[in-house]
């Protein structure tokens, strides 16, 4: 009676046929070649016919870009990435140069972040991770989407904003991180704030969806307590959306308020002071 070894019970016990185990089993072992081959290259340093006819008999084999898979786009033009990514088609993995098509695709205002990588034998895998637009800002006669960062987007028509904010100042994209951390506490104003302008490069200007104007002093601690202080006057006179259209806590000893001006009441011509006046003398 033949006996039957315990590995070949083993195998027969697994839930696939011989023909999968060993069709993996090539595959395993192609891949490591690749991969050594690879690494090989890059410690011996083989001159570039070598290495161009190592990525041909790599293609042959079967490792070569017929697909291209793109995640993470909504605002991203697409277009645009897709003809960067399709470049690398029917090329042998080897010579895929996966760093570059990263620094290539982060050129793109709109891409905070991307993650290419080979996926054996034959697809090349691309997920992009985009910025989200957190303001407007208005510069040099344009308007720029900027993120959180400050990072540009691209330029827009003012209208497509929405309800972004609206940075005004030369550099005042770069302050954004600052701005943001300084509306952070005082978290009960920051909703109503629906603009600030960059002054001389060293103070903020905030503007409020009532109309007002807020202008705070230079420095971050500085400017934090003026704004803390307005925080907790407003809540408890309701200063804002009254008549006063400007308040400025630029000194630290006093505060100032300019009320709405009021219009001069209109004069009413009296009847008959033309003929008086014009009248000729008998």
């Amino acid at each position: 009676m033949q006996q039957v070894s315990v590995i070949d019970r083993a195998f027969r016990a697994l839930p696939f046929s011989e023909a999968d185990i060993q069709r993996a089993a090539t595959w395993l072992i192609i891949a490591a070649l690749t991969i050594l081959a690879f690494a090989a290259a890059q410690w011996t340093g083989l001159t570039t016919a070598a290495y161009l006819q190592y990525s041909e008999l790599a293609a042959r084999a079967g490792f070569q870009v017929q697909r291209v898979e793109v995640t993470g786009m909504e605002r991203v033009d697409q277009l645009k990435v897709y003809d960067l990514v399709l470049a690398e088609k029917d090329r042998a993995m080897p010579l895929v140069d996966i760093d570059k098509v990263r620094a290539d695709l982060m050129q793109y205002g709109w891409i905070k972040d991307a993650r290419v990588s080979r996926r054996l034998p034959d697809t090349l895998a691309v997920e992009i991770v985009e910025r989200t637009p957190a303001a407007i800002w208005r510069h040099d006669g344009k308007f720029s989407l900027i993120d959180a960062q400050g990072a540009i987007l691209q330029n827009v028509h003012p209208d497509e904003g929405g309800d972004l904010p609206i940075l005004e100042g030369a550099d005042a994209n770069r302050h954004t991180v600052a701005l943001n951390i300084l509306l952070d506490k005082a978290s009960a104003l920051k909703s109503q704030v629906t603009g600030a302008s960059w002054i001389g490069n060293r103070r903020w200007d905030l503007r409020f969806k009532s109309g007002e104007t807020l202008a705070l002093p230079e420095g971050e601690k500085a400017a934090a307590e003026a704004l803390l202080n307005f925080a907790r006057m407003d809540g408890i006179h309701r200063l804002l959306g009254r008549d006063i259209i400007h308040f400025d806590l630029r000194d630290p000893e006093r505060a100032y308020f300019r009320k709405v001006p009021k219009s001069e009441p209109t004069k009413a011509e009296t009847s008959g002071a033309a003929s008086k006046n014009g009248g000729t003398q008998a």
